[in-house]
């Protein structure tokens, strides 16, 4: 079992920039992904950026070099730095790590931090 919690979100302006935390706890694992993910109001989930277990990352086209996603494998932390932020950007921003275990998928979830972008 993991928990998930996440940190970081607040107001901010466009061009700005803002770090995100999760901080997992509860096990340990060795095969997984790691991700953000973000919610805006009345639009779909997007899949924002992964990290795996071997340091392989993924991102969203609109995000690619803004963001950047990386892991604290001594503390446990995932983190989104998040640079040069545009009005698009809000939503509410929610950890994911798909654990996998043999053949078994195990997927847990944060409790997400809402990020806004404004003037």
């Amino acid at each position: 079992q993991v928990q998930l919690v996440e940190s970081g979100g607040g107001l901010v302006q466009p061009g700005g920039s803002l770090r995100l935390s999760c901080a997992a706890s509860g096990s340990h694992f060795s095969a997984y992904v790691m991700g953000w993910y973000r919610q805006a109001p009345g639009k779909q989930r997007e899949r924002v950026a992964t990290i795996s277990n071997m340091g392989i990352t993924n991102y969203f086209d609109p995000v690619k070099g803004r963001f950047t996603i990386s892991k604290d494998n001594v503390n446990d932390t995932a983190y989104l730095q998040m640079n040069n932020l545009k009005p698009e950007d809000t939503a509410v921003y929610y950890c994911n790590v798909k654990l996998m275990s043999g053949s078994t998928m195990y997927e847990y979830w944060g409790q997400g931090t809402p990020v806004t972008v404004s003037s």
